[in-house]
């Protein structure tokens, strides 16, 4: 159990398919920790952004950021230990860049985002840690294809990969908070328990790390 701090808030980022969601659930079943789950059911853009990027890419950034603000609010106002399932930070630095980069969503909007994101961003308490799970594409792409999700069959190859670049990019310049790195390829987590053993004492070191600093 840890004990070094009344709460904690603990993000979880990963590209799609990482196991945001599962690991998630297990850590808040095991902490006891409050989850808030990424709003993926909820985007009514969702479905139609995968038909249609350029058409419906600017709809489905800003309902992900609306969302992802009004979870970042109600964690911090929980009493106890807030685990987040994808963060804020994500929708701006990895999936709205890919998408302004690939031409997908035009310049005006991508300022318009870009504007919305920083000047709320500028107010938002980081987290006390980030568990970041960095897994290959063909893992990424095995994890999608096993969960059946009829709007993610029509994700490429070559966009996870564009994402995984910028995922890296991303958390090899994050110094606001502490980074976990989780290498998954070679993980189970979800069926083995001494993985998952294991990711439950990386995390409680590293926030006793933090704790102390």
């Amino acid at each position: 159990m840890i004990a070094t701090k009344d709460r904690y808030f603990i993000a979880i980022a990963g590209n799609i398919g990482a196991g945001k969601s599962t690991l998630t659930g297990m850590l808040s079943a095991a902490f006891g920790w409050e989850p808030f789950f990424e709003a993926n059911a909820e985007n009514p853009y969702l479905a139609d952004f995968y038909q249609d990027m350029p058409r419906w890419s600017f709809h489905s950034q800003v309902f992900f950021l609306g969302k992802r603000l009004e979870h970042h609010h109600e964690l911090l106002q929980h009493p106890g230990t807030a685990i987040q399932d994808r963060t804020v930070y994500e929708d701006a630095e990895i999936f709205a860049r890919n998408l302004y980069e690939q031409g997908k969503m035009t310049e005006r909007d991508y300022r318009a985002y870009q504007q919305l994101y920083e000047a709320v961003s500028a107010f938002l308490p980081p987290p006390d840690l980030i568990i970041y799970l960095q897994a290959s594409v063909d893992t990424l792409e095995r994890h999608i294809q096993k969960r059946g999700r009829d709007y993610e069959r029509s994700i490429s190859t070559e966009y996870l990969d564009r994402l995984n670049r910028l995922y890296e990019r991303w958390i090899d310049h994050w110094t606001t908070s502490d980074v976990l790195r989780l290498p998954i390829d070679h993980l189970d987590f979800q069926y083995n328990p001494d993985d998952f053993a294991t990711i439950q004492q990386q995390i409680t070191q590293r926030l006793t790390f933090v704790n102390s600093h």
